[in-house]
């Protein structure tokens, strides 16, 4: 083979290995939008929790983070003072893995968390940023409000079939409760 032809089949090769990290690099996660009155209902179980710890492992090829939890307070399903969550992504033998839409905690925060599963004893976090709602505690007040890790990402909504932004941004606590009553017994706004 000429140089040039070999010159011209390395940039050929070069050139398709660049567009295969693009076109892997580009794909993301997206989330199907669901209500709070869904959410409520696909719940297996709804706690208000604080997070205690968490580890992230290798298994067949890939990260998986496994987080535990303390029950603070349970309005759905029977749960055991601790929790295990566990989700796609963490950090696990130098490596790094994020996946768009899956939620990480940090050792005492306390959340609210709609969790699906079970199986085992271990939970997943139902629709991953929507399940998930943060406590703030304002520091001059003490007071406490809520705000769901998906009200600033764009979930699809199939029956529209565009992408939206909503979701639940600083709420009170005694507001949120209310609602998760009404969404619990069926009528959530």
């Amino acid at each position: 083979m000429s140089y040039a032809r070999r010159r011209t089949f390395l940039w050929i090769l070069f050139l398709t290995g660049i567009g295969l990290v693009a076109a892997v690099a580009a794909s993301g996660t997206t989330l199907v939008a669901l209500r709070f009155e869904e959410m409520t209902e696909r719940a297996t179980a709804v706690a208000r929790v604080r997070c205690v710890s968490a580890r992230s492992f290798m298994e067949h090829g890939e990260i998986w983070t496994e987080t535990q939890f303390e029950v603070v307070k349970s309005a759905k399903g029977l749960l055991a003072g601790l929790v295990t969550v566990r989700m796609p992504g963490g950090r696990a033998d130098g490596l790094r893995s994020q996946v768009d839409g899956v939620p990480e905690f940090q050792a005492g925060e306390e959340l609210y968390l709609f969790l699906w599963g079970g199986e085992g004893g271990t939970y997943r976090v139902l629709g991953w940023t929507q399940g998930t709602f943060r406590i703030r505690r304002d520091a001059k007040s003490g007071a406490e409000s809520v705000a769901q890790d998906s009200a600033n990402a764009a979930v699809f909504d199939p029956a529209t079939r565009t992408f939206r932004h909503e979701g639940i941004r600083e709420m009170s606590v005694a507001g949120f409760e209310e609602k998760l009553r009404g969404g619990l017994a069926g009528k959530a706004e």
